[in-house]
């Protein structure tokens, strides 16, 4: 079992049908046009009152699709640095960037701007922790330049979430290579 936002012990059933919940808020919230919570529901096989118990809105539940995110987001940093040497973990992190700037660009467009800002205010200290973290494994490894602060990466990356998917997809590879390329240390 796990705990509810209030503290509370979920049933193992519910914590499924929460977990399908988001998964197909997930998917859906890329499709054009408004997220239905109906929609939600019929993909999941659940009642609405179901999902109205684990979500009152659409917006908590568009909120917990971000946050998600953003926790998988900064969980992966410290995972690719156990794996990875420091400069091919930020360039395997730049991937998951990628991933994330879709689900970030299609959430916010969902919810309204006061929303937005709370969102953002979520992600970007700790995701700037994570890059910080991948940043000063590759300065202690002499991989990454001595100059480069994870407020520099966090502008440059901004970018990601303004892009449609097909120049996404199209650009977004190489121009995270261009960026990993400009954040080497130079060779002595």
């Amino acid at each position: 079992m796990s705990a509810s936002a209030d503290g509370r012990t979920r049933r193992a059933d519910a914590q499924r049908n929460r977990e399908r919940i988001l998964a197909a808020a997930r998917d859906l919230v890329r499709e054009p046009g408004e997220l239905k919570l109906n929609a939600v529901a019929k993909a999941c096989g659940i009642g609405q009152g179901t999902l109205y118990r684990h979500f009152p809105t659409r917006e908590d539940l568009l909120a917990e699709v971000y946050h998600r995110e953003v926790d998988e987001l900064i969980a992966a940093a410290p995972d690719l640095l156990a794996s990875h040497p420091p400069l091919d973990a930020l360039a395997a992190w730049f991937d998951r960037v990628a991933a994330y700037a879709r689900v970030k660009r299609d959430v916010f467009a969902a919810v309204e701007a006061g929303t937005s800002r709370d969102l953002a205010a979520h992600s970007l200290g700790p995701i700037g922790e994570s890059v910080e973290l991948l940043l000063a494994a590759g300065r202690s490894a002499g991989t990454v330049r001595a100059d480069a602060e994870a407020r520099d990466v966090i502008v440059l990356i901004s970018w990601l979430s303004r892009l449609d998917d097909t120049e996404l997809d199209a650009r977004g590879p190489r121009l995270l290579s261009i960026l990993v390329d400009g954040l080497r240390a130079p060779c002595t």
